[in-house]
């Protein structure tokens, strides 16, 4: 019987790359592996030559991505991406076109969001979406902690200054985390994670949720805007979805506590961009200060009204990007992809589509 062929978009990298196609061949599975964002090239094919099979594309391209996936009519079985490379209507249509030898029946994502999925497309064409929750939830917490820190103590500011050799006094004293109240909008395994931490580190610390959460004893704010209006730091902790796009905009951000700061390591839909980086720049805002991990346009098209701005902190999505994170989530996917095209289904955390 034919091995059932799965295309990485984007493998994880360095040392964890091993790991990954070690995984997905032991599971007897064909692997076809795209260099485009693979470091060290040439050690990836002569490490792995003979035993998986090469393309070379942009994925981030829709174009090239369909022309990998029909070429010679062959298809894949599934997909796998790390970065979160859109799938859409167009893709999903070629990808499960009746005259391919192999046609698309599982998306693989080596991360928790499946925003980059168009569900609806998905569901129609009878493809299943898979992915890992909870396998980078440490490392984002981590990350979320970092940027209320670095964000808090002023620490970009006082770095550049000295590194243009000025001895730059704070105009005021920073004040300490015991003396600040934290409020998380979204209390899954990250949000949960970061209250862990925050409050073991003196804050208090309240959250938002619409929907109950188990096993978590945070205290709730009665609602979204209760919460901005009583927090001193606002961490977002929560998916992008047709209910969430454009949550905090400029009457969400105006109703904030004055002094207060927005940290997103979310997704970038969830905020309204262009109000973020207007009360930024407006001294008469309640918001002095922001932390940006996504945004609405990412990778080849990163672009953002919050560019230039001083009181912005901005990182390129890399929130979970810990060596321990990314190896779990590779190597969880590759499990869920390989049960999925068995037939074994159970226990294989699987996106509602449709």
């Amino acid at each position: 019987m034919e091995r059932a062929r799965v295309l990485l978009l984007d493998a994880a990298p360095g040392e964890l790359l091993d790991r990954e196609l070690d995984r997905l061949l032991g599971h007897g599975l064909g692997v076809t592996l795209n260099l485009r964002r693979v470091g060290d090239r040439g050690a990836a094919r002569a490490g792995w030559g003979g035993r998986v099979d090469f393309a070379d594309f942009d994925a981030f391209d829709e174009g090239a991505l369909i022309a990998e996936f029909v070429r010679d009519g062959i298809g894949y079985h599934a997909v796998k991406s790390r970065a979160g490379v859109p799938l859409r209507a167009a893709f999903l249509a070629a990808a499960t076109d009746p005259t391919l030898a192999n046609r698309l029946r599982v998306i693989g994502r080596a991360g928790a969001g499946t925003d980059h999925v168009e569900s609806a497309a998905a569901g129609r064409h009878g493809v299943v979406v898979t992915h890992t929750p909870g396998s980078n939830a440490n490392a984002v917490a981590e990350f979320a902690l970092a940027q209320l820190l670095a964000s808090t103590r002023h620490l970009t500011a006082h770095n550049a200054a000295a590194h243009q050799g000025r001895w730059s006094a704070p105009s005021a004293p920073a004040v300490e985390l015991a003396e600040l109240t934290l409020g998380i909008v979204g209390l899954g395994r990250i949000g949960s994670a970061l209250a862990e931490r925050a409050s073991a580190l003196g804050m208090t610390v309240q959250g938002f949720s619409r929907r109950p959460e188990a096993g978590t004893s945070v205290p709730r704010a009665a609602s979204l805007a209760g919460l901005l209006a009583t927090s001193d730091v606002v961490s977002l902790h929560l998916p992008l979805t047709s209910q969430t796009r454009g949550l905090i905009g400029r009457a969400e951000l105006a109703s904030m506590r004055p002094g207060s700061i927005l940290l997103n390591t979310a997704r970038g839909g969830i905020v309204d961009e262009q109000a973020l980086a207007d009360a930024l720049s407006d001294p008469a805002a309640p918001l002095v200060a922001a932390a940006v991990d996504t945004f609405e346009h990412e990778h080849a098209a990163f672009a953002s009204p919050l560019f230039g701005l001083p009181n912005a902190l901005l990182t390129p999505h890399v929130a979970g990007m810990t060596k321990g994170a990314m190896a779990t989530a590779a190597l969880r996917c590759a499990d869920h992809i390989a049960a999925l095209l068995a037939g074994r289904p159970s226990g294989v955390p699987v996106v509602a589509t449709g």
